[in-house]
């Protein structure tokens, strides 16, 4: 039985584990074993039959795991928690699970690179197609769903144009044909947004970014209803076996009872480049979220921030390569700040009309704000901006001479 705890703060410290169960250790001890001993053949038998709770082998539950797991369910509200070995082993195995040969699902206008990678190889292999949408209306939505639509996959906000859609009333359309909705929350993390809440059905993580937050684990996590849960690790979890192993849960159980405030300081900070940015004038947009449905189901904007600048594809690599300790890297959610450039990144498998109707591009700059002083980000960021500018405005004079 799950602690209630009244603050997302004190989850995030004290969910899924109790030092009492494990003689006393402040710290979540890492289980690092391949296999579990029975004590007869019998109690094996039963293990095995599922008559009996216990662990048996690390790809079918580890103790370090379960912790994570459990966690993770707290925070965001769900009866179960899954932890893979990346964050794409945990959108194929939902997406899997969730779907067979000729199927389709919706999607929101604009998906990950690699999961549009995902899609693709599912539509080659099994038919399994699938539509992008806005979502702006019930209607918009409507009209996309097929007989053959098996659930909804939602990004919000979209990797990386920033772009929202409301879960709500999404959820609400779904429920009228009975499909489930999926959602990436990964750009918002469980203490700015919590999808199940507002009536979705399973919430994936990159566990990578904002959940581990420093860099150094790749993993993934799903959370929802505990039925679908439990059908998706005994069959493409088990089956599949893109599980993590309890060195890596140890490294997210750690990240997590620091998440509310590393969040808060990266919306903070994200919040004074926004302005800065908006008021510089080699920056043409700057996408950030807000709006009404940002009020409603986000706490706070984030720490993701896109913008384009003028020029052309070589100008936003040219100002990239002028930034001094802001790091070219693609992920997010780091303590350091990181930049890169979607349409050859992280979004380059997709094909360039596509990525155009996605608004992705090639002056379109993915800005992942870190913990360091935002005096010292911005000023990283303007010097490498006035030298685009100065670069442009010679280009420009240039021109006008001839």
């Amino acid at each position: 039985m799950k602690k209630k705890y009244d603050h997302f703060e004190t989850a995030a410290i004290h969910a899924g584990y109790d030092s009492k169960d494990m003689m006393g250790s402040l710290s979540t001890p890492i289980f690092q074993t391949s296999t579990f001993t029975f004590d007869t053949a019998e109690q094996g038998e039963r293990r095995f039959r599922g008559e009996e709770e216990g662990f048996i082998y690390s790809r079918l539950g580890n103790p370090t795991v379960t912790a994570l797991e459990d966690k993770i369910a707290t925070l965001e509200g769900g009866e179960k928690g899954l932890a893979f070995a990346s964050g794409m082993a945990a959108v194929s195995a939902v997406l899997v699970a969730l779907t067979k040969a000729n199927d389709h699902i919706l999607c929101s206008n604009g998906l990950y690179g690699c999961t549009f990678g995902l899609l693709t190889m599912m539509e080659e292999k099994y038919q399994i197609t699938h539509d992008f949408s806005a979502m702006r209306t019930k209607e918009e939505v409507r009209s996309l769903i097929k007989p053959e639509t098996a659930c909804i996959y939602i990004e919000t906000p979209i990797n990386p144009t920033m772009q929202l859609i409301d879960l709500e009333m999404v959820a609400e359309v779904a429920k009228e044909y009975e499909i489930p909705v999926v959602v990436d929350n990964t750009f918002s993390s469980p203490y700015l947004q919590r999808p199940l809440e507002l009536g979705c059905d399973v919430v994936i993580h990159s566990a990578t970014k904002y959940i581990g937050g420093h860099g150094d684990v790749v993993a993934g996590l799903v959370v929802g209803k505990r039925d679908f849960l439990d059908s998706v690790q005994m069959t493409t979890q088990k089956d599949i076996g893109g599980i993590i192993s309890p060195f890596q849960a140890w490294l997210l159980l750690r990240g997590l009872k620091t998440l509310p405030v590393r969040m808060d300081r990266h919306s903070e900070q994200a919040e004074k480049m926004v302005e800065k940015l908006k008021a510089h004038p080699a920056v043409s947009n700057v996408y950030y979220p807000s709006g009404s449905i940002q009020k409603k189901q986000m706490s706070r904007g984030g720490g993701m921030i896109s913008f384009e600048i003028e020029g052309t594809k070589q100008t936003a690599q040219e100002l990239m390569n002028h930034l001094s300790f802001i790091k070219i890297a693609v992920s997010l959610g780091d303590t350091e700040t990181l930049i890169q450039h979607p349409a050859t990144m992280t979004h380059a498998v997709v094909p360039e009309k596509s990525r155009e109707q996605m608004g992705i591009t090639d002056q379109l700059l993915r800005l992942s704000v870190g913990l360091e002083a935002w005096q010292d980000i911005w000023n990283d960021l303007e010097q490498a901006l006035n030298k685009i500018e100065k670069s442009l405005s010679n280009k420009t004079s240039s021109m006008v001479n001839k």
